[in-house]
């Protein structure tokens, strides 16, 4: 594979940034904030950007929208990266670990905050030859990803894509070695849904179920029955699965409570099952709650569609690769959400998974209090976003290849 020198100078760029790129990810992961609270994390980042010169526009709350090279572009690409943190406690014994008790970065989501700055900023320092190539770059620091609805939404609300031709992303993977990238056409996630059901009922004395309607027992039923239910229901294909996450019922173990709730997470790889499954889902607790008298209440809340990655957007992501020293690799898809989904239905583009584990290390997982990534992440991703802006146009300049905004 050819690769244009430009995509070279651009990973140089980043080296020599490096080490400032490590430390503002330390900086983030120990002030860890959550979604919507993301105030600090933004002025971290707002702050930077301003003293390289990039203009920065605030969102309502949190999150910022920034935006360099050509003024009326031929072409502009949209960068994205997510500033939450989950309400998971920190088991790590790193000097830059979670200040913030039962908050920490368990997603990753400050390498991906810092890659997309480092990309940012390298592409500052050649922001004359983007000016002469007609590529504006935006990058979208948005708040919220890991609840829903997630903050894409916001995003979208404020003009985070008018005039975006393409959208790229990356997803911290630690079961990819650190300077792979994993790689899929297509759906490359799952949809997500948040599911709460409340149940309530006449409770009594453990003695007398039968003076009472017996909702924990119901409520037994409804864990184990849905999910089953489901998957007879719909077809296997949809790779449907309900997993419930809250539990809640009663006080006393000779108390029949009189209300109860359960929630989980519905996820399915297949966007057509995602969009009809509400009424089954509603149909199937109704029923499975009616023997025993109780009343269900059903709390059904679509979160994301399949982030499914354009074919097109994954070449301009290997070429970027190629630039940056990186090695793309096949990835499989993932029942993980990701709210990317919103981005990739407005425009073309694409997430990629970033390795983030140490070649012969331990392999962490993600949402974990103990995740532990391989630093070399940060420039990787950053190589990797940096080059996806101006691959697609070098690409574009071989005669007969589209570019992304074609496909």
């Amino acid at each position: 594979m050819t690769v244009n020198p430009l995509l070279f100078t651009l990973g140089d760029s980043v080296d020599a940034i490096a080490a400032e790129l490590v430390e503002l990810r330390r900086d983030l992961h120990a002030h860890p904030e959550l979604s919507r609270e993301e105030t600090r994390t933004t002025m971290v980042v707002s702050q930077r950007l301003a003293a390289a010169g990039i203009a920065v526009r605030p969102l309502p709350g949190t999150g910022l929208i920034a935006d360099l090279g050509a003024e009326q572009p031929a072409y502009r690409v949209a960068l994205r990266a997510d500033l939450d943190a989950l309400p998971v406690r920190e088991r790590t014994s790193l000097d830059w670990a979670s200040t913030n008790y039962g908050v920490c970065h368990a997603c990753g989501h400050d390498v991906h905050v810092a890659a997309v700055l480092g990309a940012g900023l390298a592409l500052r320092a050649h922001e004359d030859e983007l000016r002469e190539r007609g590529i504006a770059v935006r990058l979208l620091f948005q708040p919220a990803e890991e609840i829903i609805p997630g903050g894409a939404v916001d995003v979208l609300e404020h003009g985070g894509l008018d005039g975006v031709d393409a959208a790229f992303a990356i997803h911290c993977d630690p079961s990819l070695d650190v300077g792979r990238v994993g790689l899929r056409e297509g759906a490359i996630t799952a949809a997500a849904d948040r599911v709460t059901v409340h149940l309530s009922g006449r409770g009594g004395h453990t003695s007398r179920p039968h003076l009472t309607e017996d909702l924990t027992f119901a409520l037994a039923k409804v864990i184990t029955e849905v999910p089953a239910v489901l998957s007879r229901r719909l077809d296997p294909r949809s790779g449907l699965a309900l997993v419930w996450g809250e539990v809640h019922a009663g006080m006393a173990s000779n108390v029949i409570p009189s209300s109860g709730v359960i929630a989980g997470t519905l996820r399915m790889l297949d966007h057509e099952a995602w969009r009809t499954v509400g009424p089954l889902l509603e149909e199937t607790i109704a029923a499975i709650v009616a023997p025993y008298a109780v009343s269900a209440r059903l709390e059904h809340v679509p979160g994301v569609p399949p982030v499914v990655n354009h074919a097109d957007a994954i070449e301009v992501l290997r070429l970027a690769a190629a630039g940056g020293g990186l090695d793309p690799v096949p990835t499989q898809q993932s029942l993980g959400g990701e709210d990317f989904a919103w981005y990739v239905a407005s425009v073309p583009g694409a997430m990629a998974r970033l390795g983030t584990r140490t070649p012969g290390g331990r392999t962490y997982d993600l949402h974990q209090g103990d995740l532990v990534v391989d630093e070399g992440a940060v420039t990787a991703g950053a190589k990797l976003l940096a080059g996806a802006v101006v691959a697609d146009v070098i690409k574009a300049e071989t005669p007969g290849s589209p570019t992304v905004a074609d496909s």
